[in-house]
């Protein structure tokens, strides 16, 4: 019996999409929180730039997604000798 190969998950990791989404997302907002805020706005929200800093928080949030999937891989187990994987859920299978 072979020993299993182990590789990253690599884009098919969903914490690099949630991290490009909330990057995008923190982005737009923060723009829209700089550059179109008007007084009108501002008095809705109480006085609180609320785009700005959902915007801002949006983006830390991605950028800490980006790092935990870059810090943390998930490493998927490869067999190199054709046995299926196992399906139980300790990953021993059944022999």
């Amino acid at each position: 019996m072979s020993e299993p190969v182990k590789k990253r998950a690599g884009l098919f990791d969903l914490r690099y999409v949630l991290a490009l989404l909330f990057a995008v997302y923190g982005v737009v907002l923060t723009v829209m929180g700089i550059a179109f805020t008007s007084q009108a706005g501002l008095d809705k929200a109480a006085g609180v730039n609320i785009n700005l800093w959902a915007g801002v928080v949006m983006l830390v949030v991605g950028i800490v997604f980006a790092l935990w999937a870059r810090l943390r891989p998930i490493v998927v187990p490869v067999t190199t000798d054709g046995d299926e994987p196992a399906d139980d859920a300790t990953g021993a299978g059944e022999n």
